[in-house]
């Protein structure tokens, strides 16, 4: 593939759940290096489109590409190890292991399948990414400490490092700053745009509309499961559609 290739490409996405449709025919393709974000009101399919994206839903139609292959429905394991890595809108973390343990056991994705029933001390990949996480999210004071035992916001950092330990090319991010203070939103923010400039490509589901404006290079917007419109964060902030159904009257220059 080309550089300049879309490093996911959706199309024609649906999911129905008995009578309702969450998801309706949405397609957008995701660029390389890129932030894209999916951004609607409650309701409007935005996790669910997420989990059609990460594997844990099949959808009723359409596709997903990552990399220019088809990758509809497969496991999220199996996405893990295409590349493809996700956090969750609800912390996911093993509590009662340390903050280090969570990250090597992580990063044994990195490790060949042989050494998997060998002693630990021979996960060599998987120790030297745990340390470089530990490092990279300043974690050193906390590394021996039980995940269950950090703060809200402290999870949120930890999960995203869990989820960054088998070296993806594109990070799933869903509501990653959900329930934080302002301060640590700011941090996640920062940390998001870092990612960024490291050419990790990165879908972001997020509530936060302020957050999403100012770090997304593209935005998706969804209402009632189908896509209502796509563009720069301008270009979605001035549509009179979004404008009507999203940020509601008089408050598009302000969200």
């Amino acid at each position: 593939m080309n550089a300049s290739d879309p490093i996911l490409e959706v199309e024609g996405l649906s999911v129905r759940f008995g009578a309702l449709l969450a998801v309706n025919d949405v397609s957008f393709k995701a660029q390389r290096g890129h932030i894209t974000s999916v951004i609607g009101p409650n309701g409007a399919g935005k996790s669910t489109l997420f989990n059609l994206v990460s594997g844990a839903f099949r959808p009723s139609a359409g596709r997903v590409r990552f990399n220019g292959e088809d990758v509809t429905g497969q496991a999220p394991n199996a996405l893990v190890r295409r590349g493809l890595s996700r956090s969750f809108q609800i912390t996911n973390l093993f509590p009662e292991l340390s903050v280090y343990e969570n990250l090597r056991l992580a990063a044994q994705a990195l490790e060949p399948a042989g050494l998997l029933p060998l002693p630990l001390q021979r996960s060599t990949l998987a120790v030297q990414r745990a340390d470089e996480l530990i490092e990279r999210f300043q974690l050193a004071s906390k590394a021996g400490e039980m995940a269950g035992t950090l703060s809200h916001g402290e999870q949120r950092r930890l999960e995203i490092a869990v989820a960054l330990a088998s070296r993806p090319q594109m990070l799933l991010l869903d509501e990653p700053t959900q329930g934080m203070s302002h301060s640590d939103t700011a941090q996640v923010a920062q940390m998001i745009r870092e990612l960024a400039q490291d050419n990790l490509s990165v879908l972001l589901v997020e509530h936060d509309v302020a957050l999403v404006m100012d770090l997304s290079d593209h935005v998706v917007v969804l209402n009632q499961g189908a896509r209502l419109a796509e563009g720069t964060p301008a270009d979605v902030r001035a549509n009179p559609a979004v404008q009507a159904a999203y940020f509601g009257t008089g408050k598009a220059a302000h969200a």
